[in-house]
């Protein structure tokens, strides 16, 4: 008989309330004066537990279709800028052949970027374009390839000397795909790392060690984040644990998801996510 995972359950609830309170803070609540307007921080809240559960449990699924071993997610509260640190699974067997490992590295980041865009198109619909002088001393989001594309689609060219003023669920939804960006690096044991390394094998460990100092030239020109993620990539290791079953090829479907993650890694990416006006 399985155990309730009580653990889990506290930690979502945990993360919950950090990701309301945070989105209540975003729209101006002052919660010492006004505690039970708490729920305007609901529609942020959601949107992005929505994003990370859905990335979370497609690589649950994924590996219990495999037969692999996993835990349900881990959400992890933090006092941040959007309450959270994330979540994770933890995977408790060996994955068994490559198309298994391209399966669970690829199902997380596919279905949470398609969450991700959905919840950017509605939340942009609500969003409105302000003059920069109204965003003077505020957070500006760096834009990737599909977000900025996304924004001339549905708000028009924004003028020279005017902002977007998104929307939480926008902005629940640009996190989204930047998270997604972030997983799909091919770097180590990342979800880009796994579906890397079943692509190359043992030469996946140079790829990793390239674009670990690339990340680490990024962080010292343009953002110091990279830096950071540098060093934490290095310190969780540039090599992945090898699956049982090296000899069972690879199939088309495989190498086309591959592609397809490769092509969300380019569409997402963001070189200078953050920085204030």
């Amino acid at each position: 008989m399985k155990k309730f995972p009580y653990l889990q359950v506290i930690l979502f609830l945990l993360t919950l309330l950090s990701t309301v309170t945070v989105g209540a803070l975003q729209t101006g609540v002052d919660l010492l004066k006004e505690p039970e307007k708490i729920y305007t921080g609901l529609p942020f809240a959601l949107s992005l537990l929505l994003i990370l559960l859905s990335h979370e449990l497609s690589h649950y699924f994924t590996s219990r279709k495999h037969g692999v071993q996993a835990t349900l997610p881990y959400f992890i509260p933090a006092p941040t800028l959007i309450g959270t640190f994330g979540a994770f699974i933890k995977m408790k067997s060996p994955i068994l052949t490559r198309r298994s490992l391209i399966d669970i590295g690829a199902s997380g980041p596919l279905v949470g970027f398609l969450i991700a865009v959905i919840a950017t198109v509605i939340g942009l619909l609500f969003s409105e374009v302000v003059p920069s002088a109204q965003a003077k001393g505020a957070l500006h989001l760096g834009d990737s390839i599909l977000f900025s594309s996304l924004c001339k689609i549905i708000l028009g060219a924004t003028p020279a000397e005017y902002d977007i003023f998104l929307h939480p669920v926008a902005f629940a939804g640009w996190i989204g795909l930047f998270v997604t960006s972030i997983n799909l690096i091919p770097v180590g044991q990342l979800d880009g790392g796994h579906i890397a390394y079943a692509l190359l094998g043992k030469k996946h460990v140079y790829l990793s060690i390239v674009l670990i100092i690339a990340m680490g030239i990024l962080g010292l020109v343009v953002w110091e984040g990279w830096l950071v993620w540098s060093i934490l990539l290095t310190i969780l290791g540039v090599r992945h644990p090898p699956v049982l079953s090296w000899e069972v090829p690879l199939d088309h479907r495989r190498r086309f998801t591959s592609w397809v993650s490769g092509l969300i890694l380019i569409l997402t990416f963001i070189p200078v996510p953050f920085q204030v006006l």
